[in-house]
């Protein structure tokens, strides 16, 4: 799995994922995404477009991500999530519980 982080002009953080995030990679996304709220960002837009694969610890990465957005008002966002992630999100009935948007600019476009 590879992170990488990016800061927008207008204060918002892409936090762009790829590889596959299971059991083993899990933590690490962890550890890259959860100290973002304590920047207090504008948003953190979390984009998968290059994941291939996630697990439930990914999952439940996301949604210790969405806790901490909660806690903090902060919005965090999934963008260019791939069939194979919606479908684990599906199965899981959590779908409608993210922010999910199709491309990174999407996710961008109301928060700049």
């Amino acid at each position: 799995m590879e992170i990488s982080v990016e800061h927008t002009d207008g204060g918002v953080v892409i936090l762009a994922v790829s590889g596959e995030i299971g059991w083993n990679a899990s933590p690490e996304l962890h550890k890259a995404l959860i100290p973002l709220f304590a920047e207090n960002p504008v948003a953190i837009v979390l984009d998968l477009s290059g994941v291939s694969f996630m697990d439930s610890s990914g999952v439940a990465t996301l949604i210790e991500g969405l806790q901490y957005s909660l806690r903090s008002e902060i919005p965090f966002r999934l963008s260019g999530m791939t069939p194979p992630i919606i479908h684990v999100l599906k199965l899981a009935n959590l779908e409608d519980l993210f922010e999910i948007f199709d491309t990174r600019e999407a996710a961008l476009k109301d928060l700049t």
